[in-house]
């Protein structure tokens, strides 16, 4: 007779549990669509009810009347205290002073170019006296253009090892020249570091949020009149730690800094939008982005018009039109890996079509297992300009049946460059025309 162990015991009644959920799952019938109920506390059920409540804001009529970030605000306060809905903007120049924040499960939208919000010029003054990490207000050298509601970013050296510090607040009470601020700093703001406060703000922002929708507004960053806002920390739109937002049907313009950036969110879905005449990115999927799909999409005349920042995986850019972008019209690099870039046209780059950068800082940052298929790559940069650069240790890369021209004449021009540490790329079924060099293979040298 076999003997019996405890142990055999348990791995018996465990197996037989396993079986047992395995088999419950396998007749329990799938649920049908629409046959969900709203329970409290069952986040996973959405159900798609045929009406939630919507909200008008307009300049002369609607629910809210005004023109500022204050009433926009208000809207989305409203609608956000009872779970979801819609706010509605209506025709006309709304101008901001402050970010709109756009908590979860709301719909944004607008009249198109009709509805159009921009923001006030930005103003910077100096700190007149320093503020510890453990603050929640600043003194400034100059209030006078600023008020109490106002968005601002406050930058400066760490006082400790000399890095940069941006901090993004508003300010929620004054006595003089003193602001106290919606929040603590948890950084050292000293005089002796050059700090600063300026008005400067994304148009529309969230952070921590999910089911967001935006859509056919027109968003104007008034470039002319203010200062630079990093596109890690800003832009028309700007969003960190959110999930599943659309955006479609938005026009971005005129920002100084990125048209959209969106910093380690996931399911990002950029539709339709144009962006265009923005200082920094056209379209900025940021550091850890999952997922983005970015179709249909017109970027000009932006530094980049598309740049996948680091880490961003397993997204699509798709039917893109990138035109009189000043330097590349997409770049893409450190660790983005596993993404698809197809049916797109790139034309008119400032110096260079698309660029694989190289990154070298670590044991394998390059943006490996990334397709590039069907694209139209024409006129890329100057009389030197190359049309796809790929640097570095790139590796597993697909370039196939894209059309890569030139019509301006062949120059020094090169088609595609291949740095000489580039691995296993593949090149199949590629049209390359009108080049000094189609094809410059540096592994060959």
């Amino acid at each position: 007779m076999p003997t019996i162990s405890r142990r055999n015991v348990l791995a018996g009644v465990g197996a037989g549990f396993l079986a047992g959920v395995t088999r419950s799952r396998a007749m329990t019938p799938p649920v049908q669509v629409g046959a969900y109920r709203a329970v409290d506390g069952d986040e996973r059920a959405q159900i798609d009810w045929a009406n939630q409540l919507t909200i008008t804001v307009g300049q002369k009529k609607g629910d809210i009347v005004g023109q500022d970030d204050k009433a926009i605000q208000a809207a989305v306060d409203y609608v956000a205290r009872l779970g979801s809905g819609t706010v509605k903007v209506g025709p006309g120049v709304y101008r901001l002073r402050n970010s709109i924040y756009l908590p979860s499960r709301i719909r944004l939208t607008g009249h198109g170019v009709e509805s159009v919000l921009t923001k006030i010029a930005s103003n910077q003054v100096e700190l007149s006296a320093d503020s510890d990490w453990y603050d929640q207000e600043i003194t400034l050298a100059d209030a006078a253009d600023f008020r109490v509601g106002d968005g601002v970013t406050l930058t400066g050296n760490n006082p400790h090892d000399g890095g940069s510090q941006v901090l993004k607040r508003t300010l929620v009470a004054r006595s003089g020249d003193r602001f106290k601020l919606n929040q603590g700093l948890r950084k050292n703001l000293w005089i002796s570091q050059k700090t600063t406060c300026a008005s400067l703000f994304p148009l529309l922002t969230s952070e921590n949020c999910s089911d967001v929708v935006i859509e056919n507004l027109c968003l104007d960053g008034n470039r002319a009149n203010n200062g630079n806002l990093n596109g890690n920390y800003g832009g028309n739109i700007f969003l960190q730690d959110c999930n599943r937002f659309t955006i479609r049907n938005v026009e971005a313009r005129n920002y100084n800094g990125d048209g959209i950036s969106f910093q380690i969110c996931h399911d990002v879905h950029v539709e339709n939008c144009h962006v265009h005449g923005n200082q920094g990115n056209g379209l900025h999927p940021g550091s850890g982005a999952q997922r983005p799909i970015m179709r249909g999409n017109l970027l000009e005349n932006n530094n980049i018009g598309l740049f996948w920042c680091w880490g961003v995986k397993y997204g699509l850019a798709e039917k893109n039109r990138m035109m009189g972008n000043r330097s590349q019209g997409m770049s893409i690099g450190h660790n983005d890996t596993d993404n698809v870039m197809r049916d797109n046209d790139i034309s008119r780059s400032g110096k260079v079509g698309i660029l694989f950068r190289d990154d070298s800082r670590g044991q394998d940052f390059w943006a490996n297992r990334n397709v590039i298929e069907n694209n139209r790559v024409v006129d890329s940069g100057d009389e030197n300009g190359i049309a796809i650069d790929i640097l570095g240790n790139t590796k597993d890369v697909l370039l196939a049946e894209n059309t890569i021209q030139e019509t301006r004449g062949p120059g020094k021009r090169l088609g595609i460059h291949i740095a000489k540490a580039v691995e296993r790329l593949k090149l199949r079924d590629n049209v390359i025309e009108g080049f000094h060099q189609p094809i410059s293979d540096d592994r060959q040298v």
